[in-house]
């Protein structure tokens, strides 16, 4: 995955790090609601071998509400700005995880390079318009509905089939807009409008993205889903966001969104080199 001014390392997974700065974070409890947190949680991750730093200002849990554009900026910006203008240069590209194209220009003004949309471009379209006019990279994935409604109807007749056809079409649409296919992504949404047993079967059908030609995402971490298939609470989730994550790159996905850093990336890079080996097998 490219944007203007550079490109993630092609030669092993990428780990995106997820930063929230919201006060209801399912995940720090909203530990990183404040500037002091956040900038410490964000060099953690460095530290811990991610290659990308997502920062969000909204929660998109299931049942969340909308938050208003002004108080998105109020929260994201600070710690983007801090970690772009501070002593030390920022060693990581910056994602603003948003679906708002206000909050996205000020983000990339402020040194994001990367936007991820959860809901692939359709609920504001001028994002499109913003990453192209900022040569920015974006994330386009599938959720149906909304996180306030999105687990109210998880039945699908064909969910791999739909999610596919669902995010060609949000390609398209970036692509219309400016934004070069090498600069695009995608992310099927395991946990967005999908039954535990749906987010089961993307994981052991990503072989179907492939025909969409763009770096898969695959955020997985921590979700609710490993609570209804298996039983998993708490951090007994980590060891299944993890194990996800590694079938997940093993599968072809290039990027996984986690809030585990240190111990996704010894599983991807052991998946990653499972793969390669693997492929190189086959060629012999």
């Amino acid at each position: 995955m490219r944007w203007r001014d550079g490109a993630l390392d092609s030669t092993r997974p990428a780990v995106m790090a997820i930063v929230n700065v919201t006060p209801d974070s399912f995940f720090d409890g909203g530990r990183c609601s404040e500037l002091g947190p956040a900038l410490e949680r964000a060099w953690e991750v460095v530290a811990d071998g991610a290659d990308i730093l997502d920062i969000g200002g909204e929660s998109s849990r299931p049942g969340a509400e909308v938050v208003e554009e002004a108080e998105e900026r109020r929260r994201v910006l600070p710690l983007i700005e801090a970690l772009v203008n501070g002593n030390r240069p920022y060693p990581l590209p910056i994602s603003i995880d948003t679906t708002s194209a206000s909050v996205a220009d000020a983000a990339l003004q402020s040194g994001a390079c990367i936007v991820n949309d959860i809901t692939g471009g359709t609920r504001d379209p001028r994002i499109l318009d913003v990453c192209a006019e900022h040569g920015a990279g974006i994330i386009l994935m599938h959720m149906r509905g909304t996180p306030r409604t999105m687990q109210d109807d998880v039945s699908y007749n064909d969910l791999v089939g739909e999610v596919t056809s669902h995010l060609e079409q949000c390609c398209r649409a970036a692509t219309r807009a400016g934004i070069p296919a090498a600069h695009q992504a995608v992310d099927p949404g395991i946990g967005f409008g999908k039954s535990a047993a749906g987010c089961l079967e993307i994981l052991g059908r990503l072989h179907a993205l492939a025909a969409l030609e763009r770096p898969v995402l695959i955020g997985a971490s921590r979700k609710s889903f490993l609570g209804r298939a298996f039983g998993h609470e708490g951090d007994e989730r980590l060891m299944g966001s993890a194990m996800a994550a590694g079938l997940a790159i093993h599968q072809g996905a290039s990027i996984v969104r986690v809030h585990d850093v240190r111990a996704t990336r010894l599983a991807v890079d052991v998946a990653s080199g499972v793969r390669r080996a693997g492929a190189g097998s086959r060629g012999a």
